[in-house]
């Protein structure tokens, strides 16, 4: 399976060379010109997953972002939206004009809130934006703040940049629909619901062949948040709509098919890895979801 890439060989492999802030526990930030690594001069972008958030802007003709078990078509101006969670890469790099992208780690936001919770960069949520002239031009405006930003002597420039990294996230979550931000009032229920979603997802992704998923029923989620199963049950479908088997299948659904087609792990070592106690159980749940086996999924 592909190494996980931190940022320090992300520095190593890109430019050679490691910046002077960029040390263990503190945050760092930084952004850049796109131009220079595509075209004529871009190289292929493997799939793996990154210790660090990127967010990349970019005009091409006809690429291509694969992440998780998604692929976005790109053949206009896009927003792009990457996060350790969930491996990526992209085809057709030397059809890409250009654009900024800026990389970032959850300590530069240790104290500013939870990146998870925003739907750009849940395993679910929708991580590829195509805009119009108008808002490309607002989202170029902001990466040209940034890069002045980052180059001024001003004692609070990482306040300011924070702020335009918010400024970016909100602009693309405002394109989708208004439905996905309606907020119920904080209770209980949505509560026990969050903590569920977020055990659930510190599962994912797997990164190699000695990890595998523990937590794979209610019971389990249950018992690990101290909770009655039918309160975590009742809970999870009065704020998803869904229950919590369901949403468990899915997310293994999802790993399952990421490990499929981008690992060569056999049929029966991705199995025992998801927590099927056989391949054959394995199997019958991968068909019952999808009306095909995993071995003629992985041929597709």
């Amino acid at each position: 399976m592909s190494k996980l890439e931190d940022i320090e060989s992300f520095y190593e492999n890109k430019f050679g060379w490691l910046p002077d802030n960029l040390r263990k526990g503190l945050g760092h930030f930084n952004v850049f010109n796109l131009d220079n690594y595509v075209g004529t001069e871009s190289k292929p972008v493997p799939y793996k997953k990154r210790d660090y958030y990127k967010i990349t802007f970019l005009t091409a003709d006809n690429a291509t972002v694969h992440y998780a078990d998604k692929s976005v078509h790109v053949d206009k101006k896009a927003l792009a939206f990457s996060n350790p969670q969930i491996p990526y890469s992209w085809e057709g790099v030397d059809t890409i004009h250009g654009g900024f992208y800026c990389i970032f780690n959850q300590e530069f936001f240790s104290q500013f809130g939870n990146l998870h919770e925003y739907s750009v960069f849940k395993s679910g949520g929708m991580h590829v934006f195509e805009l119009d002239d108008n808002q490309a031009q607002q989202v170029i405006i902001l990466y040209k703040r940034m890069q002045e930003e980052i180059n001024s002597n001003y004692t609070y420039k990482y306040d300011v940049l924070r702020n335009l990294v918010f400024e970016l996230i909100h602009f693309a979550m405002k394109m989708q629909p208004s439905v996905d931000f309606e907020r119920s009032a904080t209770n209980a229920s949505q509560r026990v619901s969050s903590l569920f979603v977020e055990l659930l997802e510190r599962q994912f992704p797997i990164d190699n062949m000695h990890q595998t998923v523990l937590l794979r029923t209610a019971s389990d989620f249950a018992k690990q948040l101290n909770v009655h199963v039918n309160h975590l049950n009742r809970a999870v479908k009065e704020i998803t709509g869904k229950t919590t088997t369901e949403i468990i299948g899915e997310r293994i659904l999802q790993e399952s098919k990421i490990l499929l087609r981008q690992t060569n792990l056999a049929v029966s070592e991705i199995a025992f890895i998801l927590g099927f106690s056989e391949a054959t159980r394995f199997n019958n749940f991968f068909k019952k979801q999808t009306g095909e086996t995993p071995t003629k999924f992985r041929k597709q």
